[in-house]
């Protein structure tokens, strides 16, 4: 079903290719539009009046960034949820964005969650609990087979010789450093754009963490900016793969190939992303990953994973990852106790097999978006993200930049809207006070600190309907032009 918002494709209307209703006086528009803008919120009526009165109805949906007809054949059959001519649905001029008509007391309008994972979630529901059911009647929930065979999985996924599973992406990070044998005096250089585990994980060893910049378009570490902060007492680089697009590995393999540093990838938020063709987590010396709940392969609870080609570097995670144990009560080191349950494993390893089609369905999404942004003129306001053409995104998340300190003031009228939208990440790691004695005053990290304050990442997680999307952007134009039309008032 296409939705309440959903295209015309279907509707006795739709079918007529190319129809415009011409000259419409505003009498008649405000009649034609009747009481959908009340029942939607979303302002119709405001937009129609900054437009012109034609109004364009459209029939095309987008697909992987192409637009095809959606116009159907007549032998086509209606949809049980189609338009009719009395629903007609208004648009905006060269726009695919839709407000339905309404007839009686209207609904509340459902919130458009930022991430809902039950949708997903609920496709192996009957398989994981019936696994469950039986590592609970079988008594095994500390390693063994499950997480023997999710490891197996993971390793061929990330395309690496091993994976090993441990607690939380965050500890993979403290556990990678730890077999790096960082200690108190080293450096790591790693972005100040990315959430605390990164750089939390330096300071926990009593090293320190050096901030890199950013590269404003892809938001990950700008390779040229780190370069300039290598000296004798730096030891690795941790590139975070953000929001799913790889980092620029070329520049940073070769960087630590020429310095001997290690270089430590932080994949939370990208598993299956490539660069070049190659998977993250398997170009580095580590790996790092996330089954936060929120991630692309996202777990029932806390977990995470290593990968490694090293066979020396692997086996030192897994002791490290086991108390430090070598053999049974033997420890030759201070590990941590990091290791995944099998209830989790279990679980996951069932979920790996939705990892390519969710990944695609993100992409689709994404691109849904960038059409619909363009259809609609925002694309040439807001700051849109991008592919790089040698990358393969996965779109952990969908950020877009609002500029001239509108960001705030946006992500308000959205919430009003009942639209999700999180700001990821509103304070430079270097500013926040638990390392302010690093000394990085206002400014130091420019791109870094314009993005902390302009980023808002959008719903694009698989299950999110058209109709959905078409809320958001329907949403956020509203929200961009009546401020807009505010601070020209004022």
């Amino acid at each position: 079903m296409d939705g309440a918002l959903g295209y015309l494709s279907r509707s006795a209307v739709g079918r007529q290719d190319g129809t415009r209703l011409e000259k419409m006086s505003k009498a008649s528009l405000d009649r034609f539009l009747g009481g959908a803008y009340r029942t939607v919120g979303v302002g119709l009526r405001s937009v129609a009046r900054g437009f012109a009165t034609q109004v364009d109805l459209r029939t095309e949906r987008f697909a992987g960034g192409k637009t095809k007809s959606m116009s159907p054949s007549p032998s086509t059959p209606a949809a049980p949820h189609s338009t009719s001519a009395a629903q007609l649905t208004a648009f905006a001029p060269n726009s695919t964005i839709a407000v339905p008509q309404t007839s009686g007391t209207p609904a509340p309008m459902a919130a458009v969650p930022l991430l809902d994972v039950t949708r997903t979630n609920a496709e192996i529901r009957d398989e994981v609990l019936q696994l469950w059911a039986q590592i609970y009647d079988q008594g095994g929930f500390i390693g063994g087979p499950h997480v023997k065979n999710l490891e197996a999985e993971l390793a061929r996924v990330c395309e690496s010789r091993h994976a090993i599973a441990c607690a939380s992406g965050s500890d993979a990070l403290v556990l990678a450093l730890m077999a790096a044998g960082i200690e108190p005096g080293d450096e790591v250089i790693c972005p100040a754009f990315t959430f605390f585990a990164t750089a939390s994980a330096v300071w926990r060893l009593g090293a320190t963490p050096v901030f890199a910049d950013i590269d404003p378009l892809t938001f990950n570490m700008d390779p040229v900016h780190v370069r300039s902060l290598i000296n004798n007492h730096t030891k690795a680089i941790i590139p975070v793969h953000l929001f799913g697009l790889a980092c620029d590995m070329s520049a940073f393999r070769e960087i630590c190939e020429t310095e001997d540093l290690w270089l430590i990838e932080d994949c939370a938020q990208s598993i299956g992303a490539r660069f070049q063709g190659q998977a993250v987590g398997s170009i580095g010396d580590i790996g790092c990953f996330s089954f936060y709940p929120s991630k692309n392969l996202g777990g029932f609870g806390d977990g995470g994973f290593m990968t490694a080609n090293d066979d020396q570097v692997a086996a030192q995670l897994r002791i490290f990852a086991n108390h430090g144990m070598t053999e049974t009560y033997r420890h030759e080191y201070v590990g941590l106790n990091s290791r995944l349950d099998s209830l989790q494993a279990a679980a996951l390893w069932i979920k790996c097999r939705q990892l390519d089609s969710l990944a695609e369905q993100r992409r689709a999404n994404v691109a849904r978006y960038q059409a619909l942004f363009a259809d609609c003129k925002l694309d040439s306001v807001l700051g849109l993200p991008t592919e790089p053409a040698n990358c393969f995104h996965v779109w952990n998340q969908y950020t877009i930049r609002i500029p001239d300190g509108r960001r705030d003031e946006i992500k308000a009228a959205l919430a009003e809207r009942k639209i999700g939208a999180a700001v990821y990440y509103p304070t430079p790691l270097s500013r926040q006070r638990c390392f302010a004695s690093l000394g990085y005053p206002e400014g130091s990290l420019p791109h870094t600190e314009r993005a902390c304050g302009e980023v808002l990442s959008l719903p694009v997680f698989p299950g999110l309907t058209h109709s959905e999307q078409d809320r958001v952007v329907a949403s956020l134009h509203e929200a961009w032009h009546s401020q807009s039309r505010l601070r020209a008032a004022g």
